[in-house]
């Protein structure tokens, strides 16, 4: 909302309050000020001349030699290049010394031969926005209306004195989308007297009736409509001083007619529209909802094709406007017109609201209504417009005021209880105080012993409990006086949680290890959730009841599909190498029809793709085998996670590639499953080889220690023993590996498998695995005897359990 602080002079007395107090007090009363706008972008020196003759300059077929009355019988010789200049017109001069905007300063000047003693100015060059003046006079030099005095500061007669207050507006605040609504505001703040226009609903002149009829088909629609005529106008340009308010309100002057809809609206909150009376059959006004595909024509030319939950206001047969958005062009005012049917009305907020998002059109008008217009303000404001267009227009009434919908709006009393509002506001106010901001707010009140019943103005639809008057009395007395309190009471000191203390363990371990964190949507699509399989198969995702759209329809029980959608908008981009890591929520639930809130569980995923290294070096990239890299990256964080008895196990789930593919156990319970995507699935997404993993969190943090347990370094030495076995092919290596570990006990401190070989020397269906095996006592020296005979044990275990053989 711009408010003008010229304007709001009319309403309060500010003469010692400048614009920056007044932003400063509504800042500190609730109201957000987001700039103060000068609207003097620099003139000085430039006042009103009248042209009293123009002559064709001798040496130039573009220029012009006015003569131009400046006042107190001073008269210019001014060489002009506007085409439009013209005798008796009056138009703003800079003088020798004068000073516009963006630094240019006039100074006496030789045109061809001829002298020139100042400047006839165009509005551009006044600094007035292009936007916010009429067409006709953006072209040329500015000519001024005949009530302009000769003589005159041109910053006076355009209203460039003026200063615009910017409020960024709440939307409980739309009390304040009109200038009397803030002038109650800032009467409020300033305990100040406030002058209202003196407004008066007026009789039809003489000879002058014509009949109105008002149809509405759904009063929950549009609860209250309001109409009156006005004939014989004589359609032309506003007056300046509105002219200067509307522009200083962002609106730019059409012509006499819409301007005082226009100021009507800005000065009241209360959005008005002007039909061309004859336009409209019989004088009827039917407020309906609109036919599905019904199509209207607006105001800005385009055609808006309804459906049955947008109302519109016709004459019985054809639209007249789209209700509460913007007016028809079958009913527009235009130059022939000489009566108007004024409308003022309440419209269902959300109905306006879900109309302006549908058609993507959104108005001065719309943006009240859709925050509730005051119904108090309805006839008053109708009755307003018709009085400034009999000053500025010289219309006569032609009709009684019209209405139908509601007779009375009911009282809206709240209580407050004054030992309540000490104790909220943590201090003691005196009943006289709080009584003198009710009266600053021009609420009435009546006292009960310590309660206090306070009629809400219809103007202050935010105030509905006993809350908002705390809120009111806090805000007017100042918030600045409330004294500053430590909160009491007991109170606890904020920690993480373990589960939150391990997630953190986690985003920091596998940064560290390369892989990028990535947050990704919780909705998703059904098609999408059900091309990888997640830790969860039996699971039924969870679908919305009102989607925006197909792709974010359902809850996510998996969070690799958006990865892989991830993965390849980076490639596509040019990103060859993508590791990435997720830990987020997926929402499980066994119901198809939920009667119970579903399964929320935490999940760690991660995808590796693309070339591992790439370097300046004209070399060819490393072939990628993100299978052992993920498997090196899953086994450090488990180091880091203090988990060192986790086995793999080949698994076929969806969306996997067969055999590339293991479950992650611990303890028995599968923690996860990490593996290669299925050649399918990346062919689809445009992927080389990917890697994946998913870990459910939950299982995890299950099968861990309470506590990281912690051993001192160790202070006798290792000793290392090579194991290479001859087996059958088809032994996973992870079953070697537990098999050794059984063998050796607890003298084994870690296996690491250095070698697999496979081929003919080893013999058909048959491979060679090579350990390298590190055993040490935390209390003594081992010595070869004993070193001997627990490998020895190990040798005899694996020949007995797998039918191995030592490799000589």
């Amino acid at each position: 909302m711009r408010v003008s602080y010229e304007w709001l002079t009319q309403y309060v007395d500010l003469k010692d309050i400048s614009p920056e107090e007044i932003a400063a007090k509504m800042n500190q009363t609730g109201i957000e000020v987001e700039v103060i706008d000068s609207r003097d972008s620099g003139v000085s020196q430039v006042v009103v001349g009248e042209v009293l003759s123009t002559q064709q300059h001798p040496e130039a077929d573009r220029l012009k030699v006015c003569l131009v009355h400046v006042g107190k019988g001073q008269q210019l010789q001014i060489v002009c290049g506007a085409p439009n200049v013209a005798k008796g017109q009056r138009v703003p001069v800079a003088l020798v010394g004068a000073k516009l905007p963006g630094g240019m300063k006039i100074k006496k000047a030789k045109l061809r031969g001829i002298e020139s003693s100042g400047m006839i100015c165009s509005a551009k060059e006044l600094g007035l926005p292009e936007k916010m003046i009429m067409k006709e006079q953006s072209e040329g030099i500015l000519v001024l209306g005949n009530d302009a005095q000769i003589g005159e500061d041109i910053k006076d007669y355009l209203g460039l004195n003026d200063h615009v207050i910017e409020l960024e507006l709440t939307p409980n605040r739309s009390d304040c989308l009109g200038m009397i609504g803030v002038a109650y505001e800032i009467a409020a703040i300033f305990d100040r007297e406030l002058r209202l226009p003196d407004v008066y609903i007026q009789d039809v002149e003489e000879g002058e009736g014509s009949e109105i009829s008002i149809r509405l088909e759904s009063e929950e629609d549009c609860p209250l409509y309001a109409a009156q005529v006005v004939h014989h106008l004589q359609l032309g340009t506003s007056p300046q001083w509105m002219q200067n308010r509307l522009i200083a309100a962002g609106i730019r002057p059409i012509n006499n007619i819409v301007d005082v809809t226009n100021y009507v609206m800005m000065e009241t909150g209360q959005p008005l529209h002007a039909f061309d009376y004859e336009k409209i059959s019989s004088g009827q006004i039917v407020v309906r909802r609109a036919c599905a595909k019904e199509q209207v024509v607006t105001l800005d030319g385009l055609t808006r094709t309804c459906d049955d939950e947008m109302l519109l206001i016709t004459d019985g047969t054809q639209p007249l406007a789209i209700a509460g958005v913007m007016g028809g062009e079958s009913s527009e005012v235009t130059e022939q017109t000489t009566s108007v049917l004024i409308e003022s009305a309440l419209f269902d907020p959300a109905l306006v609201r879900k109309t302006s998002r549908k058609l993507g059109l959104r108005s001065e008008a719309s943006s009240r209504f859709e925050k509730g217009a005051d119904p108090e303000r309805v006839l008053p404001a109708l009755a307003r417009a018709v009085q400034l267009l009999q000053q500025t227009a010289e219309g006569t009434v032609g009709s009684s005021i019209e209405c139908e919908g509601l007779d009375e709006v009911e009282d809206m009393w709240v209580k407050l209880r004054h030992d309540r509002l000490s104790q909220v506001l943590g201090i003691q106010l005196e009943q006289s105080e709080v009584l003198d901001v009710f009266q600053r707010l021009r609420f009435e009140v009546e006292l009960d012993q310590d309660t206090y019943k306070v009629q809400v103005p219809t103007r202050r639809p935010d105030i509905t409990l006993e809350v908002d008057l705390i809120e009111e009395v806090a805000r007017l007395y100042g918030y600045d006086k409330i004294p500053v309190t430590l909160p009491w009471g007991q109170q606890l000191p904020g920690g993480l949680t373990q589960h939150q203390k391990l997630r953190r363990v986690i985003r920091k371990t596998l940064g560290d290890l390369g892989l990028n964190e990535v947050i990704t949507y919780s909705l998703t699509s059904p098609h999408l959730d059900e091309e990888i399989e997640s830790l969860n198969p039996e699971v039924i995702p969870v679908s919305l009841a009102l989607p925006m759209s197909n792709e974010h329809s359902v809850l996510r029980t998996t969070l690799l599909p958006h990865m892989i959608k991830v993965a390849e908008y980076n490639q596509n981009h040019g990103q060859e190498r993508v590791a990435i890591f997720e830990l987020g929520k997926t929402f499980l639930t066994d119901e198809t029809i939920l009667t119970k809130q579903p399964e929320e569980r935490w999940e760690l995923a991660g995808l590796l793709t693309g070339a591992q290294e790439t370097t300046i070096w004209k070399k060819p990239e490393q072939e990628a085998s993100h299978f052992y890299e993920a498997k090196g990256i899953l086994e450090a964080l488990f180091a880091r996670l203090g988990l060192d008895q986790v086995q793999y196990r080949e698994a076929f789930p969806v969306g996997y590639h067969p055999g590339r593919t293991a479950e992650m156990i611990v303890k028995e319970k599968v923690i996860g499953v990490f593996g290669q995507l299925h050649p399918k699935l990346c062919k689809k997404y445009d992927l080389e080889d990917t890697v994946t993993f998913q870990i459910d969190l939950a299982e995890l943090f299950a099968a861990m220690n309470d506590e990281l347990l912690y051993q001192p370094i160790p202070r006798f030495p290792a000793v290392t023993r090579d194991l290479a076995m001859i087996v059958d092919k088809e032994i996973p290596v992870g079953e070697i590996e537990e098999g050794i570990r059984e063998a050796a006990g607890e003298l084994l401190k870690s296996i690491t498998l250095f070698d697999v070989f496979v081929g003919e020397q080893i013999g058909e269906g048959k491979k060679s695995v090579a350990y390298s095996l590190i055993y040490r006592a935390m209390d003594r020296t081992l010595t070869d005897e004993e070193i001997q005979g627990i490998h020895q044990g190990v040798v005899d275990h694996l020949e007995s359990q797998f039918k191995a053989k030592l490799r000589q």
